[in-house]
């Protein structure tokens, strides 16, 4: 052996001393085509422990393994990277699936091979090596994306930034805007522009440029048939084939503009009913603050809209104490009220007899409040008083027809408290209120109760309540009829 011959096989046992520790897998090959020499992790990239389990040479490697392209198209005779290497190409980036032609192989690698030609001082070829990396893990993790990719419902695309062209849209982003795989794949971000209309277009644009996260912005995007959607669109700078490119995603906003329309289009409806209701109505807050009157509960009240609108009923003095507490206790009982009879009072000092109602109503999709309605029952319960004051009148002359008469009211009555087995008694009321009660029954008004007992005229009205409450009871009429029918002639005090 002569002294070149010598120093060149001691150069490549010190190369493959430096090699054999690497964790890319490397393979010498002869220009004659045998397999001259691997390290271990080319070894174990084979699922092999020694050199002549890849074969003698680039034939028998062949036919030990199979290898195939990603898109899973095997490799034809001559396409191998060892065959390739022999022809003298040089190559990188490489990527196929190799698994052993034998039986109980084991499981399938993913190789990235670049192929090296080494030449002598001459320029001849002198030394053919295969470097291989373990793409296994990347594959699998590229595979995992893939599927998460196209299966998420939510519309995406990838766009590279090197050219700024789509390279992936999932079927999410088809459905969502009818467009077809092959009218956005590799057309650019202003042929399809995502950003179309956006506030923020110009600097989603730079931010593109500078490979960025962009922040969420409204857009429209333009569909076939010549419309446009609104859409909630985002980037995210991502790796994709070992490229930059930015991944969109985006969020349908047709569904929450349509509801958005719907519910405006609704309370501008409960607007307008709310305004040309006939039946005093008002919206209330916290503390029953009124923050919308409409014209029907102005004119009962007396009062303009600037003053009641931003002021609690109690400071307003709307209602007694005790019927607001009626209220509060039948709102919080049952979420609603209905037909519940209290006396409002009107800027005048006026008292009348109302049936209130109040529904919990959603204000612009997001504030709870109470819409509360009157029902005027004073002329009603005005003419009960004087259909009862006509009754006492006649049986002050004629006592068998008054007794005919009480008889059938008190039927009347019985009826309406049909299935009730024990009704209220004068004896749930107090000595007080029985003293009031007579008088009542007597037809005096408040204020002459007042003298007769020297009481507070407020102080008659707060028993008055409390009397009707005890007895259910909703007037006077109703009052003296309940006496009577209990045979409550002639009371006194």
């Amino acid at each position: 052996m002569d002294h070149q011959a010598l120093r060149r096989q001691t150069t490549r046992r010190q190369l493959q001393q430096i090699i054999a520790g690497l964790s890319d897998g490397v393979i010498l090959l002869d220009p004659s085509g045998e397999l001259a020499w691997a390290n271990q992790a080319a070894l174990e990239m084979h699922g092999v422990d020694e050199l002549e389990a890849l074969g003698g040479d680039v034939g028998a490697y062949r036919e030990r393994f199979m290898l195939r392209y990603r898109n899973n198209h095997p490799l034809q005779p001559g396409q191998y990277p060892l065959e390739r290497l022999l022809a003298g190409e040089s190559f990188e980036d490489v990527v196929t699936e190799v698994a052993p032609v034998a039986e109980e192989a084991p499981p399938l690698r993913i190789h990235r091979a670049r192929g090296l030609v080494l030449t002598d001082e001459n320029d001849e070829a002198d030394g053919l090596v295969l470097v291989l990396q373990d793409a296994t893990d990347w594959a699998l993790a590229e595979q995992r994306f893939e599927r998460t990719f196209n299966a998420n419902p939510a519309p995406a695309l990838i766009c590279r930034l090197s050219d700024q062209r789509y390279v992936k849209v999932n079927q999410g982003f088809l459905e969502m805007t009818g467009l077809t795989r092959e009218t956005v794949i590799q057309r650019s971000v202003y042929q399809l522009d995502v950003f179309s209309h956006a506030e923020r277009r110009a600097q989603a644009i730079e931010r593109l440029e500078a490979g960025q996260t962009i922040a969420q912005m409204e857009a429209a995007l333009a569909l076939p048939d010549g419309t446009s959607k609104w859409v909630m669109v985002a980037g995210q700078p991502i790796d994709f084939n070992d490229e930059p490119c930015m991944l969109f995603t985006f969020t349908d906003l047709e569904p929450r503009r349509r509801m958005e329309l719907a519910l405006r289009l609704s309370e501008e409806r409960f607007e307008k009913a709310f305004r040309m209701s006939p039946v005093p109505s008002t919206l209330v807050g916290e503390g029953f603050v009124l923050f919308e009157v409409n014209d029907a509960f102005v004119s009962t009240l007396g009062y303009d809209g600037e003053t009641l609108v931003g002021r609690s009923a109690e400071s307003l003095g709307l209602w007694e104490e005790e019927s607001r507490r009626r209220f509060d206790e039948s709102l919080a009982k049952e979420g609603s009220v209905r037909g519940l009879e209290l006396q409002v009072h009107t800027r005048q000092g006026e008292v009348l007899d109302c049936q209130v109602s109040a529904e919990r109503v959603l204000l612009q999709g997001e504030e709870i409040c109470t819409l509360v309605t009157l029902l005027d029952i004073t002329e009603r319960r005005r003419s009960e008083a004087e259909l009862v004051g006509a009754i006492e009148a006649v049986m002050q002359d004629a006592s068998w027809f008054s007794r005919t008469l009480l008889e059938k009211l008190a039927n009347v009555r019985r009826a309406n408290v049909a299935g009730k087995s024990e009704g209220p008694r004068l004896d749930d009321l107090s000595a007080r209120e029985r003293e009031v009660f007579s008088l009542l029954c007597q037809g005096l008004a408040d204020k002459e109760i007042a003298r007769k007992l020297s009481l507070a005229p407020n102080t008659v009205r707060n028993h008055v309540s409390t009397i009707y409450a005890k007895l259910g009871l909703h007037s006077r009429a109703e009052a003296i009829v309940w006496a009577r029918e209990r045979g409550f002639f002639g009371l006194g005090y």
